[in-house]
């Protein structure tokens, strides 16, 4: 696992620290390594996630990207959102209530 230069892990919440294990594993399954692109800093959406250290960013994948998602979503279950933006993935812990 690489962290991009300026980002800063230790303002995540335990559910997210608890992801980045298995979000390497992941990328490491298709040869790629996981970058964290964004934590907690930086300029988001006044009520983004990644303000409460509840979101990561991580560099969109160069290969099999579709996948990488699908196994992202299917590993971290329904209390996570897995977007894929234009250049990285948002991965936010936000359990539902149901």
């Amino acid at each position: 696992m690489l962290i991009k230069p300026g980002v800063d892990i230790r303002c995540l919440d335990r559910p997210i620290r608890r992801a980045l294990n298995p979000l390497d594993k992941i990328l490491k399954n298709y040869g790629q390594e996981m970058v964290i692109t964004s934590t907690c800093e930086g300029t988001h959406s006044p009520s983004s996630l990644h303000y409460a250290g509840r979101a990561i960013d991580i560099r969109l994948p160069v290969r099999e990207k579709r996948r990488v998602i699908l196994d992202i979503k299917n590993v971290l279950g329904i209390d996570y959102d897995v977007v894929e933006e234009v250049d990285h993935i948002h991965i936010e812990y936000d359990p539902k209530n149901t």
